[in-house]
């Protein structure tokens, strides 16, 4: 059994760790566990049965250099487990764990210690700092240990603490600090070697709401400096999606969704990481361009009202422009096509010709001219869209505002512009006066503008 788990690996992808087929199991007779799991038993079941502890069972993943990979999950679900076999404080059962593309899994007990010394550092919930020593001795430790002569390693230390924001605390006792500040410490210790890669064990998960939201803020302060590549393990949804690059989702010691914070909250693998973002604020985690929608078009003469209807429902979108050959000939919303009668022919026509300015409709009778967009200054935000004159898209876009028939034309130009405004021009003032306009149309939640409008206004708060 142990063979067959190891002997399959393929050449590493590439990344600054890559951790495959990872397992931890407590207990002897290993090859219990492991068959009980190919016979598809729970976790619970194997103990029951044989006595083990399933701790981690085939982590998979690779975290590139800079990045922040965390590890989220309940209590008992095995992530702090994990975070201990990537420094081999925990030996893994199976399975293989690469730094910069050397298998530690394998090394030697000297090679393992000149790992932990010079590669990898970490963090602990509790602080972990000796109180017979200052706050710079204790950030100097590592060094310490290293053999660093005494006057490089204080002011290596010394550099850690000021990028912490201790530097003036350095020769205070430890327990004069408050639990942020002895954290920070910790940090500080971690940082003071510069290792490659900091193993952080919920560090901040033992703080105060309002000094745990600091030292978040810190960190990633910290990181866009540093560039460290970081493991993160914690129990909280929010801290994971404010700091995470990539979200691991972790339950009985298996991962359930890897993915960015965005992947997280807006596709959930399953109920169990569905019910996790269930309450999470969307505003926090979606920024405007992840709200933007990209260009699609009609053809007169290939689209009905039913490809008309499916496409907009595919694509989640309340209108989309129409074109007669190369021209754009309008815009036909959703609501034209739900409302389409059934003497309808089903085909869309272009019912009124004024030379540049035509209109279309689903019904040459009753459908003519609502809710449509002038061809005209359809034509004017296309020119200005290609040729990134931003300034000129905006005026086509407010004049196209003023002329525009019905609610969803409104919302929807309301919103580009609004889009265009905190994009281009970082006016969120204005953006958001926009947004709060759309909502006062009234259109209704399962509109893709109203949405729009709502995600816009609380990534703004």
């Amino acid at each position: 059994m142990t063979e067959n788990r190891t002997e399959h690996h393929r050449d590493a992808p590439p990344g600054k760790l890559v951790v495959e087929h990872l397992y931890k199991i407590f207990g002897e007779h290993t090859g219990q566990a492991f068959e009980g799991l190919d016979e598809g038993r729970s976790k619970d079941e194997i103990l029951r049965e044989t006595g083990l502890t399933i701790g981690v069972q085939d982590a998979s993943f690779t975290v590139g250099d800079g990045e922040i990979f965390v590890v989220m999950g309940l209590s008992g679900s095995g992530k702090s487990t994990l975070v201990r076999m990537l420094n081999r404080l925990v030996e893994p059962t199976h399975g293989r764990i690469r730094i910069d593309g050397e298998d530690i899994t394998g090394c030697d007990e000297r090679a393992l210690r000149d790992l932990r010394l010079r590669k990898l550092a970490m963090v602990f919930q509790h602080f972990a700092l000796f109180p017979h020593m200052t706050v710079v001795q204790n950030a100097e430790y590592g060094l310490k240990i290293q053999g660093v002569k005494p006057d490089e390693r204080r002011q290596r230390a010394l550099r850690a603490l000021k990028q912490v924001g201790l530097e003036t605390w350095a020769d205070s006792p430890p327990t004069s600090l408050s639990g942020g500040m002895q954290q920070r410490v910790g940090l500080a210790r971690a940082l003071a070697v510069d290792p490659d890669i900091l193993l952080m064990d919920e560090p901040f998960s033992a703080l105060d709401p309002l000094i745990r939201r600091d030292m978040q803020k810190e960190l990633l302060a910290l990181q866009r400096t540093l560039h460290k590549t970081i493991v993160f393990i914690t129990h909280d949804l929010n801290e994971a999606l404010m700091l995470g690059d990539r979200i691991a989702i972790m339950k009985e010691g298996r991962f359930v969704q890897v993915g960015t914070p965005q992947d997280i909250v807006s596709d959930p693998a399953d109920a169990y990481v569905a019910a996790f973002t269930r309450d999470i604020d969307r505003g926090r985690v979606f920024t405007v361009a992840d709200v933007m929608q990209s260009s699609e078009a009609l053809s007169i003469g290939d689209d009905d009202t039913r490809s008309a209807r499916r496409r907009m429902e595919s694509l989640q979108r309340d209108g989309l422009y129409v074109l007669d050959g190369d021209e754009v000939a309008g815009v036909v919303t959703y609501r034209d096509v739900i409302r389409s009668s059934d003497d309808d022919d089903g085909a869309l026509h272009v019912v009124e010709d004024r030379g540049y300015e035509k209109v279309i409709s689903l019904s040459v009778k009753k459908r003519a001219g609502a809710n449509m967009l002038d061809i005209s200054q359809a034509v004017r935000q296309l020119v200005a869209e290609r040729s990134e004159d931003w300034p000129a898209l905006a005026r086509v876009l407010e004049k196209s505002i003023a002329h525009a028939k019905g609610p969803v034309a409104q919302a929807a130009l309301r919103m580009r512009l609004a889009s265009l405004c905190a994009e281009r021009f970082e006016d969120k003032d204005r953006a958001a006066f926009l947004a709060v306009e759309t909502l006062e149309l009234g259109l209704g939640e399962e509109i893709a503008d109203h949405a729009a409008a709502l995600a816009m206004l609380e990534a703004f708060e």
